[in-house]
């Protein structure tokens, strides 16, 4: 998978959802830079900056991973209450690099929250002074490595040089392309909406192809919005919709050091104020925040390392959402299902075996299980007039349904998947050559 450069470039949808690239423009109070470190010795992008001139509230998500990243630690130890800049580098996980890695963070955050001060002064009429803890960092890479600080050190002159005050889709491209790593696509999406009767844009990218398996986010996810908006609500916001979208996806069952989603509201667009998530002034909001989130979490599943096929794993009538998500994630996570999704078999058999070793209870006299439109199983056996050839010719779809219905209860959920191919093994065998 390639990316579609002549699709970027002649997009004109002003609100496009799952096309290849959108026509990401403004957000007022965001300034983007994007530099090259030479951190895969081959100067493409790989280290970018967001910075916002009067500051951003902001909510985060984290990895629930008992081994985490040294930028992860630093974000969570700040604490501050606007953030003015966001640093986010590839090729370099900056995980298990121990006292190295955070002291190296901790003299960027000096260095940075420095010569952005001297840009307020230069550039502003009331300037503000930033500190260290007014700054962010996303680190994405191989694990172990130490943290390339000299690299990165030397290019902040040029990364806050560079720094563009407005954005076209050009440089919303060169941000998104910045951050991956075994990505063969940069991952965009936006939605504008109004909170009263002013409009917001809310935009955003993301990366991840691989160790994709959620305990809160996947991989690097960041969204900007010009809303204004609190930092409570902004968490309860993100939280939310984290569920039913990077929390519903699984490339390959491992989840990362380093995940991590942000929501930055700069709140430049001056809405009505907003005090309680429950509000229905903000509910058309919390709706495209979600349709923004799951096309980014959509586009990290379909391009999964070595995938061919876009798996979405329905599971119906459980007791629980959360018993319902169990039986989902343990089909989106068997090998044995992914290679037979790979080889365009339907072993439907897999399905049984991923739904016995879930866990929660069923209702053996009721299970239902269909591929598309095909059923499989029904009231517990197999559907009298199933049809394997017909099915066979269904599993050549680029894009998979599996519906599955237990008969315990009236709740559901949904997970994004993808098959496993021999490409697969071939990237993950390759990753640090």
């Amino acid at each position: 998978m390639g990316i579609n450069l002549s699709n970027f470039l002649s997009s004109k949808s002003n609100n496009a959802r799952m096309s290849d690239f959108q026509d990401l423009d403004h957000v007022d109070g965001l300034s983007i830079s994007v530099v090259s470190a030479n951190l895969y010795n081959n100067n493409r992008d790989d280290l970018a900056m967001f910075y916002f001139r009067d500051g951003a509230n902001y909510a985060s998500a984290y990895t629930q991973s008992k081994i985490v990243s040294e930028n992860i630690k630093w974000n969570l130890k700040q604490n501050s209450k606007r953030i003015f800049s966001l640093i986010v580098n590839t090729r370099n996980a900056n995980a298990f690099t121990g006292k190295q890695g955070y002291e190296s963070l901790k003299k960027l955050s000096e260095t940075i929250s420095s010569e952005l001060t001297k840009k307020q002064e230069q550039d502003e009429k009331t300037s503000k002074k930033i500190t260290p803890k007014d700054i962010m960092f996303g680190c994405t890479g191989t694990i172990g490595e130490p943290y390339p600080y000299e690299k990165i050190s030397h290019q902040i002159p040029s990364l806050i040089k560079n720094i563009k005050y407005t954005q076209n889709k050009f440089i919303w491209m060169k941000a998104a392309l910045s951050i991956i790593t075994t990505d063969t696509k940069p991952k965009l999406a936006m939605e504008e909406c109004n909170i009263g009767n002013k409009k917001v844009k809310i935009y955003g990218i993301a990366k991840g192809s691989g160790m994709i398996y959620p305990n809160m986010a996947t991989t690097l996810a960041y969204v900007f919005t010009d809303a204004k908006l609190p930092n409570d609500i902004l968490n309860k916001l993100l939280k939310k919709n984290i569920t039913t979208t990077f929390n519903a996806i699984t490339c390959d069952g491992d989840t990362s050091t380093n995940d991590m989603a942000t929501i930055f509201a700069t709140g430049k667009a001056d809405n009505i104020q907003i005090k309680s998530i429950n509000d229905k002034k903000i509910q058309t909001f919390d709706k495209s925040l979600n349709r923004v989130l799951l096309s980014l979490a959509k586009r990290v599943v379909s391009d999964g390392e070595g995938s061919s096929k876009f798996v979405t794993v329905n599971v119906k009538k459980c007791k629980s959402e959360i018993e319902a998500k169990q039986i989902a994630t343990s089909i989106a996570n068997s090998p044995l299902v992914k290679t037979a999704i790979a080889g365009e078999d339907p072993n439907w058999g897999r399905i049984i075996m991923a739904i016995g070793k879930a866990g929660p209870k069923i209702n053996l006299k009721k299970l239902s299980i269909k591929f598309g439109s095909n059923k499989i199983v029904f009231d517990g056996k197999l559907h009298q007039s199933y049809d394997e050839t017909k099915t066979a010719e269904y599993m050549k779809n680029d894009n998979i349904d599996l519906d599955i219905e237990i008969f315990t209860g009236n709740k559901s959920f949904t997970i994004y998947t993808m098959d496993f191919t021999k490409k697969y093994i071939e990237i993950n065998a390759d990753y640090r050559s």
